[in-house]
């Protein structure tokens, strides 16, 4: 299956200040946000209105922070936004400025009631995870109360059950979280490095099958794809070593960073190699679904309830940290959407 550029549709740019995230509400509402990476920087959260005008969410105190301030209750560098089934939202905060090192302890996972606009839960990763974590992506299973992460500097699953807040990080050491030493990155026509050095980020792409009982997950920075059912996950009593046995090798696709799945049990990700969006079916199956130059480096993505994918493009490969030190970036960073295919 292939499609025409003309079925990506813009939604939203950004000349400015580099994006991550994308969710889009039951209702329509347009969220993305902003890590605090080298560049320019103002918000963390934004709720995004028609003509690009954005508003820093939940208000201007939660988008303060600056090198000294508590980050306990604003954000310091936020990864990722997501909404459930339920249309809550949810925001990831590794706050981990630069991916360089957790800033005093003040990475968690907040809820919105989007109804209220008003902090539902705070669930915070003080004792489990290690200053040198990025906590960097979410998937939420509502009936289940349970929410997975991924730590994609160190490699590893964070599972919080969200009914009694325990939080605990799995598959810590396991060859599934971790980047493929035998992979070789090449974006743009050369090796991916920075500062001189291959870049090998782990366990990052993250999505739930929609009966939550499959979880699937990949590295960054190679091919490879994995998935564990979610029961062993959830079970806090397994020894570590069976639930590593449960893990599934499903072999080499292509390399992503978000990844999502339709309700037909189709997963999107986004090919950053080749500029283009690809699925692989139930039967595993790889498809491409649309090829096109403006995605520079599909990074999240959002499914509204009438069947669009939104699509953020974080263009990190144009950073100058890996381009020795020159910003390839030439158009804004983007957000577009296109409608799914029916099956």
């Amino acid at each position: 299956m292939s499609t025409s550029s003309q079925e990506l549709e813009p939604v939203f740019s950004d000349d400015t200040y580099q994006l991550t995230g994308v969710a889009i509400t039951k209702d329509g509402r347009l969220f993305t946000c902003y890590p605090l990476w080298p560049g320019p920087h103002q918000y963390g959260v934004v709720e995004i209105f028609p003509n690009n005008r954005v508003k820093p969410y939940p208000d201007e105190s939660w988008n303060s922070w600056k090198e000294g301030d508590d980050g306990t209750n604003k954000w310091v560098c936020v990864q990722a936004v997501y909404v459930d089934e339920e249309n809550y939202l949810w925001v990831v905060d590794p706050a981990c400025p630069n991916m360089e090192q957790v800033y005093d302890a003040s990475f968690k996972l907040v809820k919105f009631n989007l109804a209220t606009d008003s902090i539902e839960a705070v669930y915070r990763f003080e004792g489990v995870l290690s200053p040198k974590s990025y906590i960097n992506d979410v998937r939420v299973d509502t009936g289940r109360q349970v929410a997975y992460l991924t730590n994609s500097n160190e490699g590893g699953i964070v599972v919080v059950n969200l009914a009694t807040g325990t939080i605990r990080q799995v598959l810590r050491n396991h060859p599934s979280v971790q980047h493929d030493p035998s992979f070789t990155l090449i974006v743009d026509g050369k090796e991916f490095k920075k500062q001189g050095q291959p870049v090998h980020l782990q366990s990052d792409g993250i999505a739930l099958t929609p009966d939550g009982e499959w979880l699937y997950y990949k590295p960054l920075t190679d091919n490879k794809l994995y998935r564990i059912p979610t029961e062993f996950l959830r079970d806090e009593d397994l020894p570590d070593d069976q639930r590593e046995a449960t893990v599934e090798d499903l072999g080499r696709f292509a390399v992503t960073d978000g990844m999502i799945f339709d309700t037909n049990g189709n997963l999107y990700l986004g090919d950053y190699q080749n500029y283009k969006l690809v699925r692989i079916t139930p039967a595993l199956k790889l498809e491409d679904v649309v090829s096109d130059e403006r995605l520079i480096w599909p990074d999240s993505y959002s499914i509204s309830t009438d069947n669009y994918l939104y699509i953020s493009c974080s263009q990190i490969n144009k950073q100058p940290d890996y381009n020795e030190g020159e910003n390839k970036r030439t158009s804004p960073y983007a957000i577009y959407r296109m409608k799914l295919p029916d099956t």
